[in-house]
């Protein structure tokens, strides 16, 4: 099966189903590349839809402290884009879910987009989140993306116009990304209040499935964004579960991530 056909039968099975969807997210090499390829085994068997492995990346401009903590450690152990790529492949003859790398483009640029593309496609992986890569520079990762058919996903900011949406959905594959709070990732108790201009404005321009993330803290803030979207993404929770309990996190983050998706059902 190809990444476009995971990530679409994916979203078409939960749409046929009635559910909305979970992504959940780790930072590949925190603590370890092998763990993360075991919380990400336990993050699917509790219930997630789609996977999503952030690359470590110095300057994480997009990421609260959280994730810039779990970036440091994974990178002072060494962890580079190579390794994960071969995570991502053992991850992926294990796991049925869709895979989404959250990278930011110097990484990417420095690896060589389309060599990137080519060797991310090659381990399983079904799509890329930039948050860093602005529309208007995104045409020649995204021609290096689409070679390979692997989904770059876009994210849509609370502030964003509607004629900025339209150009957005135009090079959108996979799904729309609607971050919900304005500013970096990181658990919030309330989520932007324009959510739902933002979203609807995906309803209006396209048939894609709509995501929404950043900010989100646990079931209940998850359940409450869902009737926004057709799936949520949480992030820097599991993040601090992992952080507390190390190579021994995997019992306490699927126990969240069950209780994450049946709220959102």
């Amino acid at each position: 099966m190809t990444a476009a056909d995971r990530l679409g039968e994916t979203f078409a099975g939960l749409a046929a189903r009635g559910e909305k969807g979970l992504i959940t997210y780790l930072t590949a090499g925190d603590p370890d590349l092998e763990t993360t390829v075991r919380l990400a085994e336990t993050m699917e068997q509790a219930g997630a839809d789609v996977i999503e492995l952030g690359i470590p990346f110095s300057d994480p401009v997009a990421d609260g402290p959280t994730i810039q903590k779990a970036s440091y450690r994974a990178l002072s152990k060494g962890v580079r884009v190579a390794a994960i790529l071969r995570a991502a492949a053992r991850l992926r003859s294990r796991v049925r879910a869709p895979l989404i790398l959250m990278t930011y483009y110097n990484p990417v640029f420095q690896y060589g987009l389309e060599k990137f593309a080519r060797d991310a496609a090659e381990a399983g992986v079904d799509g890329l989140i930039v948050p860093d890569l602005p529309l208007e520079e995104a045409g020649p990762l995204l021609a290096a993306a689409d070679s390979c058919r692997l989904a770059l996903v876009p994210l849509a900011a609370p502030t964003t116009t509607e004629s900025r949406f339209q150009k957005i959905v135009a090079i959108a594959r996979g799904f729309i990304y609607c971050v919900a709070v304005t500013g970096v990732t990181g658990a919030r108790e309330r989520t932007d209040p324009d959510l739902g201009r933002l979203t609807g404005l995906a309803r209006k321009y396209t048939r894609l499935p709509v995501a929404v993330g950043f900010g989100l803290a646990g079931p209940a803030q998850a359940a409450q964004t869902a009737a926004f979207c057709d799936a949520v993404v949480v992030g820097s929770a599991i993040v601090r579960l992992i952080a507390g309990q190390g190579p021994g996190a995997a019992e306490a983050v699927g126990k969240f991530v069950r209780e994450l998706k049946s709220a959102l059902n």
